[in-house]
């Protein structure tokens, strides 16, 4: 989900690596151990939480996560908690890295110290504010000065204890007063409209009597602060919750007597506990953040078509999407969007058969065929994540869910052995348990995807062309992708294949001699040559698609009852949502029945729902023929997983809308456009033109700008492939040491190449330039967009101030 800019689109997402932490504080309990979780939060937004590690001052969690980023955010924040089984889970610490210090950190293990957490620190959103210094004529026509202050709304405050029923204080703050003034109490939302007006008198005329409320005669405005506190009201007796501050000194009055600007808000400054930064242990992590700002597709033209042609280009070597893999520090950084391109365009097979047909032509043995982390098995292995992710799911996730809910002991090494375990029992069930998913995997040979089917027989005729006296590499070639990288990789973490939810027992074993012996029968041999046959054959096209129904996503969620009993109460209930590839249903728990269902051709359209209609963040609704079903997610990562995989999975569908209803239809008419018959066509476009294909929701121009954006970070690289290349035009010495890391077959078409590469990303430098150049003279600090306070866009005003006086 992009983020919209004149004429650009901006796209975030974040990889995180969420290591281990240590040295918790011990627990005040007699055994001091804890039971921890970790959770990832946008700002105070939980999106992700980990296993819990039991008993443990150091637990060690080794879980990824990923996300697309649907809103702007000031912090990624982690917290530790610890379970209470009784009470509500206690808050251990914090880290909070700011949105601007993340590169900082980029694709690096670091460790973080953990922070104390209270409530005066946990602030989010902003506020709208007006100010207005006007001279009033007293009676006896003696001048006075009144402050007007009004405070508009608000955007982003968090949810506390499931709820918002935000309210604002506003105080006049001095040497010698405070005067406070508050809102009226907004219920249910996160995004209060307040619109109200509080006047306070500055100064006052000297001839006032000493009985006044000022003792003094005159007061020194530059002295005085508005001050505008963020509440909310709570029902419980601990009193209302602290939502943040701002402070704002009536100085900036001096200029101009009226004032209005979008703030932050702030953390309350009450000198909060001071801790040692070691008391509270250590969170390591690895946070990759990325931000693609993506013009029109017009812009990207000359380097696409230089990266599309890579296949055609003699020798491939001397192509743009090989050298992008020859320039990069790992070779997965060119193999994720060049994959994604090729395959966006229809072009992975003829590119990856040039580049693996080169591979196997500078392999000397067999026995190593397709082994190193080339560009090639980069590109197959994300080809085949991409592609085959749904072919998967059809293959293992019904055994391997099964194997999690029975869950018997495979344990075979006699030193690891249980209690009560036996070795042969276990042998048995592991015996058992290999033997089915060897069989599930050997008989799926027909729901393998085309693409996969065309690339391995690219691979076969390769390796059986090089290595003629061979036989046995065109299955080589083969089974170590199928195999090793595809299906092995899943067996191992399916939770990384979204084949369960959590992380399970490792199939892996140390003891595993006598237990090869079941499986060297000539019957498997014979099963996994018939498997790599049919999945490498030319020409052979995917059947139907497979009719059982395919869990594609499941979770519990909030959804309005839809009336459709006559005298039915609409209101809000917790259920089971679950979507296949044939319905989407909820029941009261999983593994109930379904209370309803909605049959995949019956959406017509799936968006997101205005939050002012239920006072309620994270809400879309599944439009149906007859009505719409309203639903909550968790956090706008979940809702925005929903909505897409809802809408890619309907994209096809016959009677899809064009226009729908942004809000809900309340109280007799449709709160968006006030039409008041339920079956008025909507007033809004519907969001669209996604790919039907479930696997491939690509963006083409998104992809190039993030090749772009490697090229452009690897210049120094590719200007020294150019010497390289000149170097080994003019003679046919000993290469220099510095040039040798590089694949230069035909030096004169590799440099014809790097100098097209050059040019096309100079050009799109000097558009990006442009861009920040434009926008920075449009951009108004305390905008909506670029609020006081926000420190990205004030080292961005710097940046680019220091970038004018240079230029100048």
């Amino acid at each position: 989900m992009a983020v919209e800019e004149e004429g650009l689109r901006v796209f975030q997402s974040v990889k995180i690596k969420i290591g281990e932490a240590k040295n918790l504080p011990t627990y005040p309990g007699p055994n001091k151990m804890r039971d921890c979780y970790c959770t990832v939060n946008l700002d105070q937004e939980e999106v992700f939480r980990t296993k819990i590690v039991e008993k443990s001052l150091c637990p060690f969690y080794g879980e990824d996560f990923y996300c697309e980023i649907p809103r702007s955010f000031r912090h990624l924040s982690f917290y530790i908690f610890d379970r209470d089984v009784f009470r509500r889970d206690s808050i251990i610490g914090k880290v909070a890295i700011q949105k601007e210090d993340l590169q900082k950190y980029h694709n690096r293990d670091t460790w973080f110290q953990l922070q104390h957490v209270d409530a005066d620190s946990e602030v989010q959103g902003k506020v709208h504010l007006e100010m207005r210094l006007s001279e009033v004529i007293t009676d006896t026509g003696v001048i006075c000065h009144k402050l007007a202050t009004r405070v508009l709304e608000c955007q982003g405050l968090p949810i506390v204890n499931g709820q918002c029923d935000p309210y604002a204080t506003v105080t006049l703050a001095g040497p010698y007063r405070s005067e406070a003034k508050k809102t009226k109490v907004k219920k249910k939302t996160n995004n209060p409209h307040f619109d109200e007006v509080f006047y306070f008198e500055v100064t006052r005329p000297c001839s006032y009597s000493k009985k006044s409320h000022f003792d003094f005669e005159e007061e020194d405005v530059d002295k005085l602060e508005i001050r505008v506190d963020l509440w909310n009201a709570s029902n419980l007796k601990f009193g209302d919750e602290f939502l943040g501050e701002l402070r704002i000194p009536l100085k900036v009055l001096r200029q101009s007597s009226s004032y209005e600007a979008w703030y932050f808000l702030q953390p309350r400054d009450n000198g909060s506990k001071s801790l040692k930064p070691g008391d509270l242990g250590s969170l390591r992590l690895n946070v990759v953040y990325t931000e693609d700002h993506v013009f029109s597709s017009d812009y990207y033209s000359p380097l696409r078509d230089l990266l599309l042609k890579s296949a055609d280009v003699e020798p491939v070597s001397a192509s743009a999407a090989h050298i992008l893999g020859e320039v990069c520090r790992e070779k997965h950084e060119a193999a994720i969007p060049l994959v994604r391109l090729f395959l966006h365009y229809g072009k992975i097979v003829p590119f990856i058969s040039a580049i693996a047909n080169a591979e196997v032509k500078r392999t000397q043995d067999p026995n190593t065929i397709f082994r190193g982390n080339s560009l090639t098995s980069k590109c197959i292995d994300e080809t085949m994540k991409l592609a085959g992710m749904h072919y998967l799911q059809v293959t293992l996730k019904p055994i391997i869910e099964e194997i999690c809910q029975v869950h018997k002991p495979c344990e075979i090494d006699p030193v690891k052995l249980k209690d009560g375990e036996n070795l042969e029992n276990n042998m048995e069930n592991l015996r058992q348990y290999v033997d089915r998913i060897f069989n599930v995997i050997t008989k799926s040979g027909v729901s393998c995807p085309t693409v996969m089917c065309d690339i391995f027989f690219s691979l076969r005729e390769s390796a059986a062309k090089r290595f003629q006296g061979d036989l046995d590499v065109r299955y080589t070639a083969v089974s170590s992708f199928i195999f090793l990288r595809f299906f092995a990789p899943a067996i191992l973490s399916p939770n990384l294949f979204q084949l369960t939810p959590h992380h399970t027992a490792s199939f892996k074993e140390s003891y595993m001699a006598t237990f090869y012996d079941f499986f060297n029968e000539q019957k498997y041999a014979d099963a996994v040559k018939n498997f790599l046959d049919l999945i490498s054959s030319s020409g052979r096209r995917d059947h139907k698609s497979i009719e059982q129904p395919i869990l594609l996503k499941e979770g519990f969620m909030i959804k309005r009852a839809q009336g459709r009993k006559r005298f039915g109460m609409k209101n809000f209930k917790k259920r089971w949502f679950r979507l296949t590839n044939h319905e989407f249903t909820y029941q009261k728990s999983k593994g109930d029945q379904p209370l309803y269902s909605i049959p995949i051709e019956n959406i017509l359209a799936v968006e997101k729902l205005e939050e002012e209609s239920f006072k309620m963040k994270n809400m879309f609704q599944v439009i149906q023929p007859e009505r719409a079903l309203y639903i909550q997610a968790n956090n706008c990562v979940e809702a925005k997983d929903w909505i897409d995989i809802l809408t890619k999975v309907s994209q096809c569908n016959k009677k899809r809308l064009t226009v729908y209803h942004p809000s809900a239809y309340l109280n007799g008419h449709w709160l968006c456009c006030k039409a008041t018959c339920d079956t008025t066509p909507g007033c809004t476009p519907c969001t669209g033109g996604l790919p039907a294909n479930i696997q491939l929701d690509i963006d083409g121009d998104r992809e190039t700008e993030r090749i772009y954006s490697l090229f452009n970070l690897y210049m120094s690289k590719l200007e020294k492939m150019q010497e390289a290349c000149g170097s080994k035009s003019v003679y046919d010495g000993p290469e220099q040491e510095e040039y040798s890391t590089f694949i230069i077959d035909d030096p004169q078409e590799t440099y014809k190449t790097l100098k097209q590469i050059i040019a096309g990303v100079g050009a799109l430098e000097q558009e990006h330039a442009q861009y920040k150049r434009d926008k920075f003279k449009k951009t108004k600090y305390g905008s909506q967009e670029h609020p006081i306070g926000d420190k990205s866009f004030q080292s961005y005003i710097r940046q680019q101030s220091e970038i004018s006086a240079h230029s100048i």
